[in-house]
C-alpha cells in the first residue's frame, strides 16, 4: 500500500484548515495556513477560489475525514460499512469508530505529538494493550481497555517527554490518564462531541453511499 509522502501542511492548505498533522507546530507561527502568503490552496491556480459542485462539497468533507486520521481510501470504505452495520446513525457511527482507532487514543492520551507520531510508537512496539504488545495502528479498542507504555527506561522517558512538553494538555472525559506511569484506561466510548474536526458527517455518508 502506498504512503503519502509529500508536505503535511499541503493537506492542511487543500481542505483551508488545519489538521493538526504537525501536532504542535500547527499552533506556532510556523502554520503555513495561518500565514497569509501561503493561506491558499497548493498548486499554481490556489489563488483561484472556484464555487464547488454538490459533489465536490462532499467529496472535500470525505477527504477531510480521511487526512485528519491518517486513512487511505480503502481503510475508509471499510470503516463506513462497518459503521452501516451498527444501530443509530451512520455517520455518528463512522466517527466513533475513528476515534476509537488505537493511534487516535495514544494521540488523545498526549503520548505522542501527532496521529503520525502516534503510528511510529506504535510500530516500535512501545505501547500496550491490556498488557499485550500492540503494533498495529487500527487496533480498535474497547470499553475498559488499558493503554500502557512498554516497561523499559528508553519508551518510559520518551512518552514523559511529551507529557511535560504540554503540561496544559486536557484528556477527554472517555480516557482516563495516569500521567506518572504513564499509563490510561478507556472508561467510556467517544460522543460525537469529542470529534476535534468539524465536518459534516452526513456529507459524508451521501458520498459514501453512492
Amino acid at each position: 500500500m502506498g504512503r503519502y509522502l509529500g508536505p503535511s501542511c499541503k493537506q492542511c492548505r487543500r481542505e483551508g484548515m488545519k489538521l493538526f498533522l504537525k501536532g504542535l507546530k500547527c499552533e506556532t507561527a510556523k502554520c503555513q495556513v495561518e500565514r497569509r502568503q501561503r493561506n491558499l490552496a497548493p498548486g499554481m491556480h490556489g489563488w483561484r477560489r472556484t464555487r464547488l459542485s454538490e459533489y465536490g462539497v462532499r467529496l472535500r468533507e470525505k477527504q477531510k475525514v480521511k487526512r485528519y486520521y491518517g486513512l487511505y481510501e480503502r481503510q475508509f470504505i471499510r470503516y463506513f460499512h462497518e459503521a452501516e452495520r451498527l444501530k443509530g446513525n451512520t455517520g455518528e457511527n463512522l466517527l466513533q469508530l475513528l476515534e476509537r482507532r488505537l493511534d487516535n487514543v495514544v494521540y488523545k492520551l498526549n503520548f505522542a505529538p501527532s496521529r503520525k507520531g502516534a503510528r511510529q510508537l506504535i510500530a516500535h512496539g512501545h505501547i500496550y494493550v491490556n498488557g499485550r504488545k500492540v503494533d498495529v495502528s487500527d487496533y480498535t479498542t474497547k470499553v475498559g481497555d488499558r493503554i500502557e507504555v512498554k516497561d523499559s527506561e528508553r519508551s518510559r522517558k520518551e512518552v514523559k517527554q511529551q507529557l511535560e512538553s504540554n503540561p496544559n494538555f486536557t484528556t477527554q472525559a472517555w480516557l482516563q490518564l495516569d500521567r506518572e506511569k504513564p499509563a490510561a484506561t478507556i472508561v467510556a466510548l467517544p460522543t460525537r462531541e469529542d470529534v476535534q474536526i468539524p465536518v459534516e458527517e452526513q456529507l459524508v455518508v451521501e458520498i459514501c453511499s453512492r
